[in-house]
């Protein structure tokens, strides 16, 4: 087997990291390629190991590795009470390595450790079991055609190999979002991880192998998105795509799958998220929950909380209270305990982010706080041990975030991916909805108000995929998560996800009536 020893330098722990591709339950050389990735630790720049970069050949023999094990050792010829069985087998072995895996994780991505643990790990464990309690419970309808003749009735198919790409933000979260409900329904798979995190989906395929997972069941291929995803999503032998990434990326996979095979496709995209703050808010608590929403996972977030809109009458305090919350965050390398928040996860996102802060203030919006360059080694966005950038704009006038945040500016419709905030105000219900609705994204939205019928209305307004009230950001294995409009086509999560990775078969059954013949 290709692997590497890792050493964890602030604990000085050694792992045992595959390195090679994961096919058919064995690590493997790449058939035909010497390219290599390599794995970059965030907080130092230094390089921790390389890893085999799979060409479109491997990614073919991973689809054949699937095909043949739906056919033969999975899909439709294992009872849900073994899916479920090797499921929660699986969470198991998660639950046992978890501060493996966070270390692993933390070492490769950048965030804290003990919130790779407690949340990320401790989310993917309770996924995975959540799920092996469906795989016994795909159930479908018995439909009433005529009592005395004829019966039709339903079932639900697994859809067959999937292709699931996914992201370096939450690279075992995703990776468990992904596998649950695709295994639950006994379907194949071949994942391909970030070519930015590709380390702990490597470990994690140990862990299938040790659970009793039958071969070719789950295959991982590290590759470039331009290489392996596009020969994932193109391949006329790989009957569903679930992706979560870019608005960009999606858009190329949606085409390759229509050019190709008409494959299923679910897509979890970006966002441009929104948070209202209205004078009947308990201003202390929603403070807490926007910081939270911009500086979770240093704001590399699907449904970061990038845009905040408060009433007029209580911006100024409320705008005190955040910079307080923000202020009291520590961002720091992933082994410090009193690290809430790490580097950006690459050099790519490094550069990215500080565009869009040096865009923002050419467009003529002010930085009220952070906005300067850390010194030393590590892609940290915040310089000076404050924690958030908030961004208003200044005309001749007054300082009138509601008319000066435009449409426009970069950094109010773009998706920037990093701790970049920008504070906005308005004054009725009416202005605040349709400033959080003037975007081209729809993943999330939140909104702060004690007043239960501003609650419901504001809700039904809000133009998004999921709405918090009173909240912000969390999620739960059994509510449905997906986006409207330009974020995204599907869902996941909660009793939903089951029917990205089913088909419905229909069969009416005869038993009484005879055929009249000719017509």
């Amino acid at each position: 087997m290709t692997s590497v020893q890792v050493t964890i330098a602030a604990t000085g722990k050694v792992l045992n990291v595959p390195t090679g591709l994961f096919i058919n339950n064995e690590f493997v050389s790449s058939v035909d390629s010497q390219d290599k990735i390599e794995c970059i630790d965030p907080a130092t720049e230094n390089a921790i190991c390389s890893v085999t970069a799979g060409s479109a050949t491997d990614i073919d023999l991973a689809v054949r590795a699937a095909r043949n094990a739906f056919k033969t050792s999975w899909g439709k010829n294992v009872t849900g009470f073994e899916r479920s069985r090797l499921l929660n087998k699986l969470a198991d072995l998660m639950e046992r390595d978890a501060q493996d895996l966070a270390e692993l994780e933390s070492l490769n991505n950048g965030k804290p450790v003990k919130i790779a643990r407690d949340f990320d790990i401790g989310d993917s464990v309770a996924c995975l079991r959540y799920y092996a309690g469906f795989a016994d419970k795909i159930v479908g309808q018995t439909i009433e055609i005529d009592n005395k003749t004829k019966v039709a009735f339903t079932k639900h198919d697994p859809i067959g190999v999937c292709g699931q790409i996914i992201p370096w933000n939450y690279p075992i979260q995703m990776w468990a979002w992904k596998v649950a409900p695709a295994l639950a329904c006994g379907c194949t798979i071949v994942m391909k991880p970030s070519e930015f995190t590709p380390l702990t989906a490597l470990k994690l395929s140990e862990l299938i192998v040790e659970a009793g997972f039958p071969p070719g069941v789950v295959n991982t291929i590290p590759s470039l998105g331009s290489v392996g995803g596009a020969a994932l999503s193109a391949h006329l032998d790989v009957d569903k795509i679930a992706f979560t990434g870019s608005t960009v990326t999606g858009r190329k996979i949606l085409e390759a799958a229509a050019k190709s095979n008409l494959k299923k496709v679910s897509l979890e995209l970006g966002g441009k998220s929104p948070q209202l703050v209205f004078e009947s808010a308990d201003l202390e608590e929603a403070s807490k929950w926007a910081a939270l929403g911009i500086l979770y996972n240093t704001g590399q977030d699907c449904t970061a909380g990038s845009r905040v809109y408060v009433q007029d009458t209580v911006y100024d305090a409320f705008l005190e209270k955040l910079v307080e919350k923000a202020k009291a965050l520590t961002i720091s390398h992933a082994f410090d305990e009193k690290s809430g928040g790490g580097p950006v996860v690459s050099k790519v996102q490094y550069d990215k982010i500080w565009s869009y802060i040096d865009s923002g203030k050419q467009e003529g919006a002010k930085c009220i706080l952070g906005g300067v360059k850390r010194s030393g080694k590590g892609y940290y966005v915040d310089p000076t041990s404050v924690r958030l950038l908030l961004i208003y704009a200044l005309t001749a006038y007054a300082m009138t975030v509601f008319t000066e945040i435009r449409p426009d500016m970069k950094i109010v419709k773009d998706e920037i991916f990093g701790p970049v905030l920008s504070v906005g105000r308005f004054a009725t219900e009416d202005e605040g909805i349709e400033l959080a609705n003037n975007t081209s994204y729809g993943l999330g939205a939140g909104l702060h108000s004690n007043d239960a019928s501003q609650c419901m209305r504001v809700s039904q307004a809000l133009e998004a995929g999921t709405v918090w009230v009173n909240q912000y950001n969390l999620l739960y294995n059994n509510v449905p998560f997906g986006g409207k409009k330009q974020s995204g086509i599907g869902r996941e999560l909660g009793s939903h996800a089951l029917d990205e990775y089913t088909s419905v078969k229909a069969i009416h059954w005869n038993y009484g009536e005879k055929l009249d013949w000719p017509l």
